[in-house]
């Protein structure tokens, strides 16, 4: 591996999506990510369809750069293996419900004693503490107890929305990452770990800033507006002669610029849209005006006049119209591996770029138990009880860590 994080150990106890994104950015970063399975595997392995040769493709891709390693934790010799692996982390990843690394043996509190610069990642549905602390969280649960559902969609009246991507879970595991990271920094200048706590909840809260700072200002609730902006007119998407544009018109100087393209005198010496607040005061009547002119020429008419006048636009894309996208390709956005069974497979790459300890990704996500018996030797097993571990039952070897 190489990256900023070269030599930082991570043990991954998660699953799903939240912890493995939290996992994934230290690998990408160049942290040796271990991710410990169930006997069953992550549930992500059973996300089907879709599957390449049968394996998740979900599985597949929050999983990447990190090697696995399957135990059955009740089993006291795969408990043991655990605690063996734990004892030298640097950093431990888990998402279990509150109080299940205490009932194992495992919680912060017992590690410390032996691992006292042990930094202790726990990502849970609405955090550690609080009324809410033992309840079990989703995605679908923290966006809408955040506020973040009543602001999205089409409008007021309408059925309430969630964002099409969990980025309560995805953001989640930013902020794990984050937090892993800046303990890290901290343990490098005192030598001491620290507990991690974030949570999906509180992930979706911070979605909320600008309406937020709304609310705190006028006492009310903000609703959703579609793809428009609360705070600033025009900028949202606006349908042409063959599909959707983004404008960002977003401050005065972009609004004048957006007035010299489109060459509508009286659009430009109308009182009603004269300043931001007008123009927010009037939104329909803008939105209305806007969308008759833009129309009348097709998108890539639109772009193609925004980019020489210097206005910040884009297209609506698809998905795979932003994998195909020239930018996403340029800066390796989406990178090519190859996965012992899948075969050639596709994953996203790693949004931050180092100048002088870049991040990659190397490798493909790891067969159920792959690394198993590699990782064992690695903490001190002997072949004698590896051989044993594996009769026991303990832990899942495949063909390739067997080999």
């Amino acid at each position: 591996m190489s990256g900023p994080l070269t030599g930082c150990r991570v043990i991954e106890l998660a699953h799903i999506m939240a912890g493995p994104v939290c996992g994934l950015m230290l690998a990408d970063m160049g942290a040796d990510v271990i991710k410990v399975e169930k006997p069953t595997g992550d549930d992500t392995r059973r996300f089907l369809p879709p599957d390449i040769n049968g394996e998740s493709a979900a599985f597949m891709m929050m999983n990447r750069n990190k090697r696995g390693i399957a135990l059955d934790l009740k089993a006291d010799s795969g408990k043991e293996a655990l605690h063996r692996l734990l004892k030298d982390a640097d950093v431990v990843i888990e998402n279990y419900r509150r109080g299940t690394m205490e009932k194992l043996g495992l919680g912060y509190e017992t590690l410390k004693k032996e691992n006292p610069g042990l930094i202790f990642v726990e990502i849970s549905g609405f955090g550690r503490s609080g009324p809410y602390a033992d309840r079990g969280g989703f995605d679908l649960i923290a966006q809408g107890m955040s506020g973040l559902m009543s602001i999205t969609g089409e409008g007021p009246g309408r059925p309430p929305t969630k964002v099409g991507a969990p980025v309560s879970d995805i953001t989640a595991g930013i902020l794990g990452a984050l937090g892993a990271a800046a303990a890290y920094a901290n343990r490098l200048k005192t030598g001491e770990g620290q507990r991690v706590d974030t949570s999906l909840y509180e992930a979706a809260i911070t979605h909320t800033y600008w309406q937020s700072a709304i609310a705190f200002a006028t006492g009310e609730a903000p609703e959703a507006m579609g793809s428009a902006h609360p705070l600033n007119a025009p900028y949202q998407a606006f349908e042409t002669a063959d599909g959707w544009v983004n404008v960002g018109a977003a401050n005065q100087k972009n609004w004048e610029i957006l007035l010299s393209i489109l060459d509508r005198p009286a659009l430009a010496a109308d009182p009603r849209f004269a300043s931001n607040r007008d123009r927010m005061d009037n939104r329909d009547s803008l939105v209305e005006a806007l969308t008759g002119i833009f129309r009348t020429k097709t998108t890539a008419e639109w772009l193609d006049l925004f980019e020489k006048g210097g206005l910040p636009a884009g297209p609506v894309s698809s998905i795979t119209d932003m994998h195909d996208d020239v930018q996403t390709k340029a800066r390796e956005m989406v990178v090519d591996l190859d996965h012992p069974k899948a075969g050639p497979v596709q994953a996203l790459g790693l949004p931050i770029k180092f100048s002088g300890t870049p991040g990659a990704i190397t490798c493909p996500a790891p067969l159920l138990g792959q690394h198993t018996a590699e990782i064992l030797a690695e903490i001190g097993y002997s072949p004698a009880e590896i051989e044993t571990i594996r009769a026991d039952g303990a832990a899942i070897f495949t063909e390739e860590s067997a080999a």
